[in-house]
């Protein structure tokens, strides 16, 4: 019986799609199944006692007390979804049709797994008092009470995630040190001409940037760096990553990358057991866009999978639809919006659109095309980041949908529409 509906059971010949994972792709594949007009049962496994939320806002309003919280505006039991809160999802027992729960098993004719991903912990840390995570509403809500004025936080890691608690922290009154292990911020994320741009920001919003020195070890009141500083911390803001939520598929036949633990979907997001899909942060998919495997842990996948996944389920294998997206996320960071669109890494160049120093710039990544038809003054757009230029963005990553050539010269032009670039 789920805590959301108080509908019976449906009788085992109901056809019954199972999500495991009621983040934003859990929730989201649920919905569109019915958008889609799947009329079989669904259930929603998620392993949180909270309604289901959106986590975007975690970093940002709720950390600040604008917001209690994110919760989705879904009406599961209109919509005939059988929601189950603070059910966690244990393993998958494909020959049986099972997905086995901390509450017992649940039957499917269709698996979609929709688990998400956990963060990475520095080592040495588990368990110590005045150390934080965030990636759950939990995590923001233990961590609201630390903001407040000239108390002293540390962030380990300068990513999207740390630069947005900075920022929060700074908005709050902290004092706040970042520290980073590699020689500039986002350095996972964007190659050094571009991010080395971002390291001012720090300094411009009053926050300490510490980079190329990795944290030694972490004690209830301090961090002590690898040459041997140690900075004062009232708290400490863990923020180095994410790896996708899989554990629990061992021995399910589950395909996993070795390299990052994401299930191996294919290009309908089916894995490698027949009836069972996967969807958002869990899962990695071959884009033909872009010749390579990727895996996205931003809310653009999360919202945009699910619809696939819910047509192959909906619709039937014959009638599947490939997914193959421009990925897209956004950043609200020392008052600054930036956004990325595409995969910049099989580009040949940049092509930069306005000053860096400045407050609003973009930057494009073209790839040369080959051959005799090629021109030699352009390139096709694979990737753009934009700060405070969301116009850019918007014409940018449509063309990149379409595979458009641009002018480099007129791309470079900041006063010129990048949609009047196109060759």
């Amino acid at each position: 019986m789920s805590e959301q509906s108080k509908s019976s059971e449906a009788p085992d010949r109901t056809p019954r799609v199972v999500i495991a994972g009621a983040g934003m792709a859990g929730v989201q594949t649920a919905v569109a199944l019915r958008e889609q007009g799947w009329r079989g049962a669904i259930t929603l496994l998620g392993d949180e006692p909270h309604q289901p939320y959106d986590r975007p806002p975690l970093s940002k309003a709720v950390l600040l007390g604008k917001a209690d919280g994110a919760t989705l505006d879904v009406d599961f039991p209109g919509l005939g979804i059988d929601l189950h809160l603070g059910r966690r999802a244990t393993a998958l027992r494909p020959a049986d049709q099972v997905v086995e729960t901390d509450r017992g098993p649940v039957r499917y004719d269709y698996a979609v797994l929709a688990t998400g991903a956990v963060p990475v912990r520095l080592p040495g840390t588990e368990g110590l008092a005045g150390v934080h995570l965030l990636r759950t509403l939990d995590d923001a809500e233990r961590l609201r009470p630390e903001l407040t004025p000239r108390r002293r936080i540390v962030v380990v890691g300068a990513g999207w995630i740390g630069a947005e608690f900075a920022t929060a922290a700074r908005e709050a009154g902290c004092e706040v040190t970042v520290v980073e292990a590699a020689d500039r911020p986002l350095a996972g994320a964007l190659p050094p001409e571009v991010a080395g741009y971002m390291t001012g920001w720090y300094g411009d919003a009053g926050a300490e940037l510490r980079t190329g020195v990795p944290v030694a070890s972490v004690a209830p009141g301090a961090v002590t760096l690898a040459d041997g500083t140690v900075l004062p911390a009232d708290a400490v803001v863990v923020g180095i990553g994410a790896r996708p939520a899989t554990a629990w598929l061992a021995g399910s036949g589950v395909a996993l990358s070795p390299a990052d633990g994401s299930v191996l979907a294919d290009e309908r997001l089916r894995t490698s057991v027949p009836g069972v899909y996967a969807v958002g942060d869990c899962a990695s998919f071959p884009s033909a866009r872009y010749g390579t495997r990727l895996l996205v842990h931003h809310w653009d996948n999360a919202l945009q999978g699910p619809r696939t996944v819910a047509e192959n389920i909906a619709r039937g294998e014959a009638e599947g639809v490939v997914y193959d997206p421009v990925p897209y996320f956004w950043s609200e960071q020392f008052g600054r919006f930036v956004q990325y669109a595409g995969h910049h890494g099989e580009a040949d160049e940049l092509v930069w659109r306005g000053d860096p120093t400045g407050a609003a710039w973009s930057v494009l990544w073209l790839r040369r095309e080959d051959g005799p038809d090629a021109v030699p003054a352009a390139g096709r757009l694979v990737a753009l980041l934009a700060v405070g230029r969301p116009r850019d963005l918007a014409q940018g990553r449509r063309l990149i949908e379409r595979g458009a050539l641009l002018d480099r010269e007129r791309a470079a032009d900041a006063t010129v529409p990048l949609k009047s670039a196109v060759r």
